[in-house]
């Protein structure tokens, strides 16, 4: 027959509630202490009074202490014999009046202790609720949490101490997760209209040309064609999304890159759009060597150039910056463009997000900046944008050179 590990025994026997168990340690604590207490002085008091009969002559006179050697053998004479009884009797009464003291000291000890006990038992439940109150609120707001119930907060109140701290960081928790559905339940969205649209240009493309009993060979090119750019679309739109999954993974190894380099060949790869709506560059390019995934850093910088190109003017401008700057890797570019409110910037950073003003182009998906935005976050670096002063945005990213 196996016997059940300690542990076993151990937990079916102490409670398994917090409460329990912090109620009934105060409780043995105090016991323990009360009882080393008690008998400390238990002890003390016992040396203190009346000593044992050895010791009780004490309470004779002179007179009577130096006969009581004649006592210890039974006296022969009457007024003798009265005598040693008369001081028997008080040595006797005085070790009698101490034991009956030490008993009811030991009596009354022991109901003090035991009233006391559970007087500290009930004190322990009471400020064990008390300091676990927040520990139930955060559980009674984790059964409550879900995808649709995200919004409710603890908001505990009280003194700053280590729950309150737990508290308040669940809530920050809650809050996180609550913008992290949000945001996903946008993206999803987003993400499904942004392919129904050139998925409905197909289908409608082919219905009206099908439609036609007859169809000439220019029809169906047209028809070809625009079947063709929708496609393109859709297939943009599906390599965006993969880039932004990518990105938001972070980096597969770190590498040495220049900035100016990743600028340069941003430049030279949108040249011909460059031209064509002579928009104006001026590049200062010096080394910004910072470390990371060389790949994902070249797809952040073209996708801030091709920003900046796409929602610009005809004749308009861009300014292009690298550099080192207080121990970071600096990429600044700035455009003309249509005017971007400043409450407006933060969320061109989301999937999907454009400001109004751009929203009448065709370029584009809506996911270059939520890219380079994540690319930034995966290199633990900062991407800023404001409102430039003729219209259009500068933006900066500062890359730590330590990373």
């Amino acid at each position: 027959m196996t016997r059940a590990p300690r542990s076993a025994i151990l937990g079916r026997v102490w409670p398994r509630r917090m409460r329990t168990r912090l109620a009934v340690f105060y409780a043995l604590l105090f016991l323990v202490a009360g009882v080393v207490l008690l008998g400390v002085s238990y002890t003390l008091l016992a040396n203190v009074l009346l000593p044992p009969a050895s010791s009780a002559t004490k309470l004779l006179t002179p007179q009577e202490e130096a006969l009581m050697p004649i006592c210890k053998p039974l006296p022969t004479s009457a007024a003798l014999l009265a005598q040693c009884s008369h001081m028997i009797d008080i040595t006797g009464n005085s070790v009698k009046a101490r034991g009956d003291t030490l008993a009811a000291l030991r009596e009354a000890s022991a109901i003090g202790l035991i009233v006391l006990t559970v007087a500290a038992a009930g004190l322990g439940w009471l400020v064990a609720g008390r300091a676990l109150r927040p520990v139930r609120s955060l559980t009674e707001a984790a059964k409550r949490a879900s995808e649709l119930r995200l919004g409710q907060r603890l908001a505990i109140t009280g003194p700053d101490d280590e729950l309150k701290e737990l508290a308040d960081t669940f809530d920050v928790m809650l809050e996180r997760l609550d913008a992290a559905f949000t945001s996903q339940k946008r993206f999803v969205a987003n993400a499904a209209h942004e392919l129904r649209t050139p998925l409905t240009a197909m289908r409608t493309a082919v219905e009206v040309t099908l439609s036609k009993p007859n169809r000439t060979p220019d029809e169906l090119e047209a028809m070809g064609e625009r079947v063709k750019r929708s496609v393109e679309r859709a297939e943009a739109t599906v390599e965006a999304l993969l880039a932004l999954a990518t990105s938001e993974l972070g980096p597969a190894a770190r590498e040495p890159i220049d900035l100016a380099t990743a600028a340069e060949d941003a430049l030279d790869a949108t040249h011909a759009a460059i031209d064509q709506r002579h928009i104006k560059v001026e590049a200062t390019l010096e080394p910004a060597l910072a470390r990371g995934d060389r790949v994902l850093l070249e797809r952040m910088v073209a996708n801030l150039v091709e920003n900046a190109v796409r929602h610009n003017n005809a004749d308009g401008w861009i300014g292009v910056r690298t550099m080192q700057q207080n121990g970071s890797a600096v990429f600044e570019i700035a455009n003309t463009g249509p005017n971007v409110p400043a409450e407006q910037i933060p969320t061109l950073f989301e999937p999907f997000v454009r400001a109004q003003e751009r929203l009448s182009s065709s370029d584009g998906v809506g996911l270059g900046l939520s890219i380079a935005s994540a690319i930034a976050r995966a290199h633990n670096a900062t991407i800023t944008a404001r409102p430039g002063a003729g219209g259009g945005l500068e933006m900066s990213v500062a890359i730590p050179t330590g990373t």
